[in-house]
């Protein structure tokens, strides 16, 4: 088959499509024909060699959407030929950029027939992070105002339309060339992240009840200052490794509570997956694809999720 792989950490020229032997699916895995998987920043932290990796070669990629060719044994909850979709690959194992994986069965759920393979494979790490954010952490209420940072990327576009589903009013802040696509996802109000009456403007539209931060090293503070009384603040990303308060006080007063949390510390991500395809078929929360690159075009795709602007998701088409 072939698959992309990088031979030494580096930028994104060191990744390579080779072909290599097909992966054998161990005890609790199936063997995926893939027809989709998604481009996360993650994916680049392998490669660039922020996150270890069991070896070299190796093969990157958390997200994959495909048929499966082959079940291992133990393996009772699915067979060959069910369409499937999932997350986590890439971490500790052989990822998904390439022509078949081997998928842990507690990685993946089935995909709806009428949710397309791209679709699929852009939704795993999102929709799990969304899900996991709003559903598990901040029990989301329908009286209550949610705010997410970061609204037109990967985990933000999603998590608008799960905030909106839930019955919240859902805030975000986004570009504000982004503005008409939010509101379209289900947002009920778009802040220009650059204001700078940003918190002022926050306040004056109610506050938030909820935050899901994908910038927390930015806005520990702003959050303590523009939420309510009783609010929870989901931390998911960051984008360097500093962050703090300068009145950490407030956050007493008004009872914030802060949880950082990561989709791969879910109890069952399949169960969770599970829910993601349901919403995924009802039309309830559909990840936006930017756009589509065949497996040759992996380093230019690695490019694009960490440096240009854009709403929603890429993904690799083998």
């Amino acid at each position: 088959m072939r698959a992309v792989r990088f031979h030494e950490h580096g930028g994104p020229d060191v990744l390579t499509v080779d072909e290599v032997d097909d992966p054998e699916p161990d005890y609790g895995q199936v063997l995926v024909d893939i027809e989709a998987a998604g481009v996360n920043p993650v994916d680049t932290y392998f490669r660039e060699g922020a996150y270890p990796v069991p070896h070299l070669p190796f093969i990157g990629g958390g997200d994959v959407a495909g048929t499966v060719a082959a079940v291992g044994a133990g393996v009772e909850r699915f067979a060959a030929g069910d369409r499937v979709f999932g997350t986590g690959l890439g971490n500790g194992m052989p990822g998904s950029y390439a022509e078949r994986a081997a998928a842990p069965v507690d990685y993946i759920a089935h995909l709806p027939d009428d949710v397309s393979f791209v679709d699929g494979a852009a939704l795993g790490t999102v929709g799990a992070t969304a899900w996991q954010g709003l559903v598990h952490h901040a029990e989301t209420k329908p009286t209550e105002t949610v705010l997410v940072h970061g609204g037109s990327g990967g985990v933000g576009h999603v998590a608008i339309q799960l905030a909106e589903t839930m019955g919240a009013q859902v805030h975000a802040t986004a570009s504000p060339e982004y503005e008409g696509t939010l509101l379209d996802l289900g947002a009920d109000q778009v802040f220009d992240y650059q204001n700078p009456d940003l918190e002022a403007a926050v306040v004056d539209a109610g506050g938030a009840d909820v935050v899901i931060d994908l910038h927390m090293d930015q806005y520990l503070q702003f959050n303590a200052d523009v939420v309510n009384t009783g609010a929870r603040v989901i931390g998911i990303g960051n984008d360097t490794a500093d962050g703090g308060f300068d009145d950490i006080g407030v956050t007493k007063g008004k009872e914030v509570q802060y949880q950082f949390m990561s989709m791969f510390n879910a109890d069952d991500l399949s169960a969770v997956l599970g829910r993601v395809a349901d919403l995924a078929a009802n039309g309830e929360m559909l990840p936006v694809v930017h756009e589509t690159y065949d497996l040759a075009e992996a380093g230019d795709a690695q490019r694009v999720v960490l440096e240009d602007s854009f709403v929603g998701k890429l993904v690799l088409v083998p």
